[in-house]
């Protein structure tokens, strides 16, 4: 027998065990008892619960701080406009202003 001969017979044997422990050892986990799995579930459904709570965190700070741009827009939106309301206001009103403007024409 050739070294690789006896090299490629052990090695296909070595491999052929390997194979035979790993699916042996898979079998024996996929095997679980109805504790097992009523614990496993609690954990999956936590975890949806935390997933889900984090999803909304993240939505109800999104719509807050929107808002909150929102509202200072408007707000100095409606100062600008109370402002320009006052000065056409007291443009018209001022007698003063009136005659001044006459004379420049």
């Amino acid at each position: 027998m050739s070294k690789r001969t006896s090299l490629l017979k052990y090695g296909t044997l070595a491999l052929v065990a390997a194979l035979s422990v790993g699916a042996s050892t898979g079998l024996a986990q996929t095997d679980s008892s109805p504790k097992h799995d009523m614990s496993a579930a609690g954990h999956d459904t936590k975890d949806a619960a935390v997933d889900t709570g984090h999803g909304i965190k993240s939505g109800t700070e999104k719509g807050y701080s929107k808002t909150k741009h929102g509202t200072k827009k408007v707000y100095h939106k409606t100062k600008h406009g109370v402002k320009t309301a006052y000065h056409k206001t007291v443009k018209t009103l001022d007698p003063h202003a009136n005659s001044q403007d006459a004379n420049h024409q």
